[in-house]
This record gives C-alpha cells, sequence and structure tokens, in this order.
C-alpha cells in the first residue's frame, strides 16, 4: 500500500513538471505605446497592427496604456510591460532607467530638425542668432526641442546661453514668426513646411532655412530586459517577414500619418541613440536618468 502511494505520487510530480508552463513563458503580453494616452486612442491608432502582429508572432499582445513615460517606465522594472514604442529621447532615458533594449525601428521619412527665419530677416546663419528670440516646441521633444537645440551647437553658438529660448506651440510660433516678434524657429523641419505651406497669407519665399540637422534617430520598439529571448525574436521575425502588411496597419490610425514611407529596421541597436545623447548633454541632462519636460 506504501509502495503504491509512493509510486502515485512520483508520477503525479512527473506530470506536473511536465505540463507546467517554464517561470519565463507568458500567456500575455504587455504592449505600451508612449505617445498616446487612454486604451481607446491606443486602440484606434494601434488596434490593427497589433492584431496582425500576434497571428504572425503566434503569442497574444495586450495593450497596456499609461498616463506618462515615467510610468511606462515604471512598468517595465516592475515586470508590467514586455515592449514599448516610445521616440528617440525617451528611449535614451528609458534604457538608463530599465535596461530595456532596441528591437525594431520605425523609420520616419523627413525626421530632422530645422531652423526657419524671414528671408528679408538678415539673418543667414545661426551665428546671427545669438542674443535673438528663437522659438521653440515643448520642454523635451525630439525635434522640437532637443534637435533644434543641437542644431544650434553645432552651428557655433550655446543655445542654453547665447539665445532666448521660447517653448510655445507651433501655432503661435508660427504667427510670432510672420509678425517678427522672435527671431527664428526651431522645429521638426516636416512640419515647419507644412504650416508654411497651408498659410495663403504668405509666399513660402517669404521664409528660408539656416540651418538643419541630421535624420534624427528613429522611433523604436523597445523589448524589457525579462522578456525571454526567444519570444523576442519571434516578434522580430514577424515583423520583418510581414513588414508590408504590417505598415498598412500602421497607417490606418490618423496619428501614424506620420509613418507614411516608413520601413521596419532591425539593425537598430543602443549606439544609433547617441546623437539624442548629444541633445541631452546639449540642454544641461547628461545623465539620462530622468524625462525633462512633461
Amino acid at each position: 500500500m506504501l509502495r503504491t502511494k509512493f509510486f502515485i505520487a512520483v508520477a503525479s510530480l512527473f506530470m506536473l513538471s511536465f505540463f507546467t508552463v517554464p517561470a519565463h513563458a507568458k500567456d500575455v503580453y504587455n504592449f505600451i505605446i508612449t505617445d498616446l494616452e487612454g486604451l481607446e486612442e491606443v486602440q484606434r491608432e494601434f488596434g490593427a497592427f497589433r492584431d496582425l502582429l500576434q497571428e504572425k508572432a503566434g503569442i497574444q499582445i495586450k495593450f497596456y496604456p499609461v498616463t506618462s513615460r515615467t510610468a511606462a517606465a515604471e512598468a517595465i522594472r516592475a515586470k508590467k510591460a514586455d515592449f514599448v514604442l516610445t521616440g528617440p529621447a525617451e528611449y535614451v532615458v528609458m534604457r538608463t532607467l530599465t535596461k530595456c533594449y532596441p528591437i525594431i525601428g520605425f523609420s520616419r521619412p523627413d525626421y530632422f530638425s530645422a531652423v526657419m527665419v524671414r528671408s528679408n530677416s538678415g539673418y543667414n546663419s545661426v551665428k546671427d542668432l545669438k542674443g535673438k528670440k528663437v522659438a521653440m516646441s515643448s520642454i523635451g521633444s525630439t525635434s522640437g526641442h532637443l534637435g533644434p537645440s543641437q542644431v544650434i551647437m553645432d552651428n557655433g553658438i550655446d543655445p542654453r546661453k547665447d539665445i532666448q529660448v521660447i517653448h510655445t506651440k507651433k501655432e503661435i510660433a508660427w504667427e510670432s514668426l510672420k509678425k517678427g516678434d522672435i527671431d527664428a524657429w526651431g522645429y521638426n523641419a516636416g512640419k515647419i513646411m507644412r504650416v508654411r505651406n497651408k498659410d495663403t497669407s504668405i509666399q513660402p519665399g517669404d521664409f528660408k532655412i539656416i540651418a538643419r540637422g541630421p535624420d534624427l534617430p528613429n522611433d523604436v520598439l523597445v523589448a524589457a530586459p525579462h522578456v525571454d529571448k526567444k519570444v523576442v525574436e519571434k516578434v522580430v521575425k514577424a515583423i520583418s517577414s510581414n513588414s508590408d502588411a504590417l505598415i498598412q496597419e500602421i497607417l490606418k490610425g490618423d496619428d501614424n500619418q506620420k509613418y507614411k514611407g516608413m520601413r521596419f529596421l532591425d539593425t537598430i541597436k543602443d549606439a544609433d541613440y547617441n546623437y539624442v545623447r548629444d541633445m541631452y548633454r546639449t540642454i544641461g541632462q547628461d545623465k539620462f536618468a530622468s524625462f525633462v519636460g512633461k
């Protein structure tokens, strides 16, 4: 009788170990989009992409909405978030805080910063702006603040000491530039052109670009360090093998039109974001350990 109970116990343990899912495996993987707030907005912009990706990768993916970039980093550290799609400036800080790593780049055509002035202003180079007023976007914006700041630094003057930076919305910046209330506008080059081209009260030749930066590092899909590498490989392979179809799903979102003409980049690496680290140094944030702005 004792021997029978012993063998039953051993058999039970064997069956339990055989069918138990390994500790690193999960049923559902949580996915954060840092640029969007609220599940409804995330679902509207990326729901179709998520549905196709999970089908091709053979895993379940659930959106995990957050209210801030800080909350996204905290979710990674708490192992509540597995994958995060974020911008280049956010990635640099998240990398420092969480040890997440890039797996796929989301390229954005014509994604670079520029400095625009009025054509009759007499300003022909960034150095001419010393002591002048330059409008930029909100603090921490990759292409609207960090990028223009670096463009100005790269062209010989310090944006923290040599100019007066005015952080404002693009509509206010544009009207202020037209009126001459500011001397220059540093912003995302593509958005500058769209604002200029929509304004029927001016001629495009009334304005000129006096400096532009290199194309900025890409938006990036990162994996949290706790996610099984085999699962990461599945996601990367699914995206690489179904690139065109997944891009079509992304472009169904209105906000995602910034990705029109994009490509997925599976050769992305952390060093690709060193230019963003230079931007942080330029504004006096050399630890990359905290988000700037809102």
